[in-house]
């Protein structure tokens, strides 16, 4: 559902003042000003006026905030659930009894002026497709997009979205690129990875050159970009009937960055059979061997594995000994018995 002219129902406390709109002058008193008592669209406290009357009005109709995500709100009855996101003047909401969502839309819309979207197929660009099995998500209409865009659009396909003799560097006697062609490249790649997380790590490893870019970078975005030409209807299957266990993969690249020798840390969490995390992120610091390296991203994982656990709790799933799965025999040695050795004494 979306709310129409969402930021005009949120109240201000502030004492804010605004002259006289043109063709609404008062002439007996043309040097008065109006003192506001609704937000406007423009003032800097409007988003948050909208969201303290939103969250007001679903608290007091027996809704609980999420303790992660203030966005999210949760109503219980008896053994159903309704769940509510909000996205600014959009919101999404889901419960295990019809009867609970009819009722949800009846009292917004007698609150707000509401557009009734009908069943979720499309939302912030991803394509949602729901069967009896359970959801497909995708963005393939944006990937076309991206490639028309980049006029990649009639390429030839690339089985992978890199090559494994692929090692970028500054490439300081190359060819420099235009920076806002290969930044608004790269932007549009990272907001593919939503949906996509095959791509994840190449595109973050381009990502990193975009203050100089140059000829040998840009030839790996386009391997990225014909790799989509072959597979731009790749998207992410969650059955309805998976089970709601936790798990978690961690990995890392040891010292795989040519420029500063920093590791690539990689990670990605499971509920059920259904992949919900993943991430591909550069270490801040420089691991001396593989089992730090390797260390470092278990902890990485688990700090998802935490915050991801409590999210789940909005959802009435409780989880307890969540696995973590490390395929390197010292870190995960080091995770039972903290002791000091030279392979780790530079881990905070």
């Amino acid at each position: 559902m979306d709310v129409k002219s969402a930021f005009l129902n949120g109240f201000i406390k502030e004492e804010v003042y605004v002259s006289q709109p043109p063709g609404f002058e008062d002439f007996k008193f043309p040097d008065h000003v109006y003192k506001l008592k609704k937000a406007l669209y423009g003032l800097k406290q409007t988003p948050r006026s909208w969201y303290e009357r939103l969250s007001t009005f679903l608290i007091d109709n027996d809704f609980s905030r999420g303790k992660v995500d203030s966005t999210l709100f949760t109503k219980k009855v008896v053994k159903h659930i309704l769940i509510v996101q909000v996205y600014v003047d959009d919101i999404i909401f889901g419960s295990t009894d019809d009867s609970l969502c009819e009722e949800f839309a009846e009292i917004m819309q007698g609150e707000f002026e509401m557009s009734m979207m009908g069943e979720l197929n499309f939302f912030l660009g991803l394509q949602i497709k729901q069967m009896n099995g359970g959801t497909f998500i995708s963005q393939t209409k944006y990937c076309r997009e991206i490639l028309k865009k980049f006029d990649m659009d009639t390429c030839k396909e690339a089985n992978t979205p890199m090559g494994t003799s692929c090692y970028l560097d500054k490439d300081e006697s190359g060819k420099r690129l235009n920076e806002t062609m290969f930044r608004g490249m790269i932007g549009s790649l990272l907001y593919l990875t939503a949906s996509r997380p095959d791509i994840m790590q190449n595109v973050c490893v381009c990502a990193r050159y975009q203050a100089n870019p140059k000829e040998s970078h840009l030839t790996a975005v386009k391997r990225i970009l014909k790799y989509l030409k072959g597979t731009t209807s790749f998207g992410l299957w969650y059955p309805s009937d998976a089970s709601p266990s936790l798990i978690g993969y961690s990995d890392a690249d040891y010292g795989g960055c040519k420029i500063d020798r920093n590791s690539t840390s990689g990670t990605c969490h499971f509920l059920g059979c259904s992949l919900v995390s993943w991430h591909s992120k550069q270490q801040v610091c420089v691991a001396l061997s593989t089992t730090e390296a390797k260390y470092i991203a278990a902890g990485n994982c688990c700090a998802q594995i935490l915050w991801m656990k409590q999210q789940l709790e909005d959802f009435d799933i409780f989880l307890d000994n969540i696995p973590l799965k490390c395929d390197n025999t010292s870190a995960i040695n080091l995770t039972k018995n903290p002791i000091m050795h030279s392979r780790t004494k530079h881990i905070e």
